[in-house]
């Protein structure tokens, strides 16, 4: 496919000093369905959905050994990318329910269900929530066998599982036990098991010598006095949290709630308790948490517009469906400054800040980013009040103006990979002076929302 560069890299303009931020003109917009890049960037290759769930979208991804996990409204698909020049499709499972984000841990996998079920079957139909049959909650499959995983386990939880962390336990519990951070919301009076005020997470126990004996363990309540709900602007009203974050090794997390940005303290798995909470103006619906590696720092996302919304323009302007960078202060959240992509994205594209990952460069906070219709960012927030893009992948406006996008992207021993709407997996790779320590890093495994330290992964050939 041609690769185009997009003018914003100006002539002469030394891809370490980032881009530019001189407004975005017609000729600035790539050509409908056209790859482009920055210099340091290179598309390595593209894999299309496989057939059976080539007719839904894909979502959120997960890593482990030589596999890809990659989630997808009808089921979720596993890639062998042990050669990520040659990523070839092992298996995909059909089991529809959005959003089926998934994460690993071991032999099994687990999965997000958001929409309301006629049961918790792989051959389940829609069906209202206010049905009091109607299932939501999680699925667990046994991945042992790559090309046959094996669906071994459901988990109705209220108000169903939009998104899901794992957790590991502690101490003694740590090879006993891992824990399910469900993340749910928008509770109905005529939903039967999804009722108001909500503002809960719900925490699933896994046994790891029987996980088919999952089930709720315990259901706090993050916001006991209400959240953010009359904000002005807001998407929704908080009545719980779109995605969280854990690093349990420091016995912390991040909750992008709605209306609220949280910390959390989880040194007790079953009973987070919250030691900071912000608002901000210029935030519609909090959606994502990235902490930095020491901690120091965390990312918020906004989704303004849900996701659907073209914000990516001079209209919507540059602190709103952007990322927000916090310094965490004694223990508090201190607003920094804001990113957002400099490239202006047509009116027919959803774009908006998602889902990312750090790359793990030694002295350095530098994170890959999806943005729907936006592409793939990568961008260095080692200045907390100075980010700055220093490379970039997207694709131009679609054809059919059927938006769409990328939805989730992350680095992954070397190479960076993005789940695309309809477009199937993207292999990326970023050759640049300040990322390339990173190719000595090697993970074993990768749940976004889990964050482990670089230490973990281990440092490399400069340790």
């Amino acid at each position: 496919m041609l690769n185009l560069r997009r003018t914003l890299f100006a002539a002469g303009a030394a891809v370490a000093l980032g881009l530019t931020t001189m407004p975005a003109v017609a000729a600035d917009i790539p050509p409908p369905d056209t790859v482009v890049t920055s210099p340091n960037v290179t598309h390595v290759l593209n894999i299309p959905k496989p057939a059976p769930i080539a007719a839904t979208i894909n979502t959120d991804m997960a890593f482990q050994g030589d596999y890809a996990y990659v989630g997808n409204y009808g089921g979720f698909s596993i890639y062998d990318i042990r050669n990520p020049k040659k990523a070839t499709p092992v298996s995909s499972v059909v089991c529809p329910g959005s959003q089926m984000d998934v994460t690993v841990y071991g032999n099994l996998l687990f999965s997000a269900v958001d929409s309301s079920r006629s049961d918790d079957s792989c051959n389940s139909t829609a069906l209202s929530a206010d049905h009091k049959e109607a299932w939501e909650g999680i699925r667990i499959f046994d991945i042992s066998d790559k090309a046959a995983p094996k669906y071994i386990k459901s988990v109705e939880t209220n108000c169903g599982s939009h998104t899901l962390t794992l957790v590991p336990g502690k101490g003694w519990d740590k090879k006993k036990n891992v824990y399910i951070y469900v993340q749910s919301y928008n509770p109905n009076a005529t939903f039967p098991d999804c009722q108001p005020p909500h503002d809960k997470l719900s925490i699933v126990k896994v046994p790891l010598k029987d996980p088919t004996a999952a089930a709720v363990a315990a259901t706090p309540v993050v916001f006991p006095d209400g959240g953010n709900e009359t904000q002005p602007g807001l998407l929704l009203p908080t009545s719980g949290c779109h995605d969280i974050t854990v690093y349990a090794e420091k016995d912390i997390a991040a909750g992008a709630c709605m209306g609220d940005g949280v910390l959390f303290d989880i040194s007790d798995r079953l009973n987070p308790k919250v030691t900071a909470r912000t608002t901000d103006p210029n935030f519609a619906f909090w959606h994502s948490a990235t902490f930095s590696n020491d901690a120091r720092k965390v990312i918020f996302t906004d989704e303004l517009g849900g996701g659907g919304a073209a914000t990516c323009n001079e209209a919507t302007g540059p602190n709103r469906g952007a990322d927000a960078i916090y310094d965490i202060s004694r223990g508090k959240l201190v607003f920094k400054s804001y990113f957002k992509i400099p490239r202006y994205q047509a009116d027919s594209e959803n774009c908006v800040a998602h889902n990312g990952s750090l790359i793990p460069v030694k002295g350095k906070d530098i994170m890959v980013q999806a943005w729907y219709m936006g592409g793939v960012s990568i961008w260095d927030f080692t200045n907390s009040a100075a980010p700055r893009e220093i490379g970039y992948f997207e694709r131009g406006p679609r054809a059919d103006n059927s938006g769409g996008g990328v939805w989730s992207a992350y680095y992954y021993n070397g190479y960076i990979y993005a789940s695309d709407f309809h477009q199937g997996l993207e292999v990326i790779k970023i050759n640049d002076r300040l990322t390339n320590g990173a190719d000595r890093v090697h993970a074993d495994q990768l749940n976004v929302q889990t964050q482990q330290s670089y230490r973990e992964w281990g440092w490399g050939h400069d340790d």
